[in-house]
C-alpha cells in the first residue's frame, strides 16, 4: 500500500512543504513540441523545446508576438497540453495526471496574472482576492482571512471593500496579483502583467513583483515586450524557430 504522506501529488500541491530535493531542478521542460492547423495546413508553434527552472529564480519571456510565448506559458501553467513532451514539477511528470488532479495540482500550485485582469467588476477586491481560496475549500471566513492579508501586502488596505469596477488600472492589477498569490503558489506565470498600465503603475506593480518573488521565494516567469520589466528578471530567454534561446 502506498503511504499517502509521501505521495507525489501531496507534495506538488504545497501541503507537504514543498522544498526541493538536493539536486532536482524545481522546474524542468523537456522535449516539448506544440502545433496547431490553420486552414488545414500543420504550424508548429513549439518544437523540442527544453527549460529548466531553479526555486525561487525568476525568468522573462521575450519577443515580437506571435512567436509562441502565451503559448509555452499555458502549457507550463498546465493550461494546455503539448503534443508531445514532459512537464516535471520537483521531478514528477504532472502531464501524466488526469484532468482533475491536473487541476488540483495547478489550484493549489501554480498563481496566474494576465494583462486583461478577468475581474469580476461588481465584486468587492476581498471577494475577488478570496476566490481561488474558495475554489480549494476554505471556509468564507478563512478565504477572507487569507485574501485581506495579501490585499494588504500589496498595498490595497484602504480598497479591500471597494467594487474593482470602481478601482483605478493601478488597483485593479494589484487585486489581480493579490488573487494569483492568495494560495501562496510556489511559481507565479504572468502574461503581459503591466500591458495596459501607464509607466508610474507599470513601475510599482514591477517593483511589488521582485519584492514578492524575495519574501515568498517564489519562481516567477513572465512573458513581456516590456524590457524594464524584463531586465529585473534574473535572466531572460526568448523563442527562435519554435526553440527557447537565451538573450543574456
Amino acid at each position: 500500500m502506498v503511504d499517502d504522506r509521501k505521495s507525489p501529488e501531496k507534495t506538488l500541491d504545497g501541503k507537504n512543504g514543498g522544498h526541493v530535493a538536493a539536486g532536482r531542478r524545481f522546474v524542468e521542460v523537456q522535449d516539448i513540441h506544440k502545433g496547431f492547423q490553420d486552414s488545414g495546413m500543420p504550424i508548429e508553434i513549439l518544437k523540442n523545446v527544453n527549460l529548466t527552472l531553479d526555486q525561487g529564480e525568476t525568468l522573462a519571456i521575450v519577443g515580437a508576438s506571435g512567436i509562441g510565448k502565451s503559448t509555452f506559458l499555458h502549457i507550463l501553467g498546465t493550461l494546455d497540453r503539448p503534443d508531445q513532451g514532459k512537464l516535471l514539477y520537483q521531478g514528477e511528470d504532472v502531464l501524466t495526471f488526469d484532468s482533475s488532479r491536473l487541476a488540483r495540482f495547478r489550484n493549489r500550485f501554480i498563481g496566474f496574472m494576465f494583462q486583461f485582469h478577468h475581474l469580476l467588476p461588481e465584486f468587492s477586491a476581498l471577494e475577488n482576492a478570496g476566490m481561488p481560496a474558495m475554489i480549494n475549500g476554505y471556509t468564507r471566513q478563512q478565504a477572507k482571512k487569507a485574501a485581506e492579508a495579501i490585499l494588504v501586502r500589496v498595498g490595497l488596505q484602504d480598497r479591500l471593500r471597494h467594487r474593482v469596477s470602481k478601482l483605478s488600472g493601478g488597483e485593479q492589477q494589484r487585486v489581480a496579483l493579490a488573487r494569483a498569490l492568495v494560495m501562496r503558489p510556489k511559481i507565479l506565470l504572468a502574461d503581459e502583467p503591466t500591458g495596459n498600465l501607464d509607466t508610474q503603475n507599470s513601475d510599482q506593480v514591477h517593483e511589488l513583483l521582485m519584492e514578492l518573488n524575495q519574501e515568498f521565494s517564489m519562481t516567477m516567469v513572465v512573458v513581456t515586450h516590456n524590457m524594464q520589466l524584463a531586465a529585473f528578471m534574473s535572466r531572460s530567454v526568448t523563442i527562435v524557430d519554435g526553440q527557447i534561446v537565451g538573450t543574456c
